[in-house]
């Protein structure tokens, strides 16, 4: 298995990756494997504070959906 909270040398990870490009299935897919929403990159920022720096709202809405949901699920979210 992959580490869904792996990092690039800007501390981005697959996560911050999915929210920057909109990639709405990623990043439910990341959420409901266990990626952090609160990873912190260089930049500080967390994932979705990506998606408001680039005024993403659909991913903001996806985000916590796919929160809420892997919670149903016993998802443990940080």
């Amino acid at each position: 298995m992959q580490n869904v909270n792996a990092t690039n040398m800007e501390k981005n990870t697959p996560l911050h990756w999915a929210c920057l490009n909109g990639r709405i299935e990623v990043i439910r897919a990341l959420i409901s494997a266990g990626a952090s929403v609160s990873a912190l990159n260089s930049h500080e920022k967390t994932p979705m504070d990506e998606a408001v720096t680039t005024g993403k709202m659909h991913v903001i809405d996806a985000i916590g959906a796919a929160v809420a949901q892997a919670e149903l699920n016993g998802v443990t979210v940080s």
